[in-house]
């Protein structure tokens, strides 16, 4: 093996390091912490949500409060979500969502591109989805990575990797409280 060879294959073992280093646990990693996380249960009636929006560096750029309305009809149910941002800009988005008897989920909306999909174990709720997000006068079509965790029955912290072309170029952090 040459030297360039051999550097070629260093390169290549440490990249591969790097990516699996990068990459989260399977929602199933979390099937025995408690407590459980129900999503039917936690999204019913009203809710609150106040959180923070990162930009790439970890620097804060907007603040939040959402409020949550969530009715079901056995397994289909309609999330209504009000965003007011500390700069005064509103928006709303309204899931549909529907329930799986595997603990799986999908999910859409009017500014989600396709359906968004998740699943649940234990105290732990991922999902996954494509937005197309209001920006600087158009919009941008970005994935959300979402993990919730369910810290009480009654409350739970949801962070949110924002990516673009498999860059995270933003972070979304949010205590949702039942009210």
């Amino acid at each position: 093996m040459t030297i360039n060879n051999a550097l070629k294959m260093t390169l290549v073992c440490v990249l591969a390091l790097l990516l699996v280093s990068c990459s989260a646990p399977s929602v199933e990693h979390y099937s025995k912490t408690t407590p459980n996380f129900d999503f039917k249960t936690f999204f019913s009636g009203k809710l609150k949500a106040y959180g923070v929006v990162q930009d790439f560096k970890g620097e804060l750029t907007r603040k939040l409060v959402v409020d949550m309305n969530a009715t079901w009809e056995g397994n289909q149910g309609v999330i209504e979500e009000d965003f007011v941002y500390d700069d005064g800009e509103t928006q709303k988005r309204i899931w549909k969502i529907t329930l799986n008897d595997d603990n799986t989920l999908t999910g859409t909306a009017d500014d989600v591109l396709g359906v968004a999909k998740g699943k649940s174990d234990g105290s732990v709720f991922h999902w996954n989805y494509n937005v197309e997000l209001p920006y600087d006068g158009s919009t941008l079509d970005v994935n959300f990575d979402d993990w919730m965790y369910l810290v009480t029955q009654s409350r739970l912290i949801n962070r949110t990797s924002i990516v673009k072309f498999g860059v995270e170029v933003g972070e979304v952090t949010l205590v949702i409280e039942k009210i």
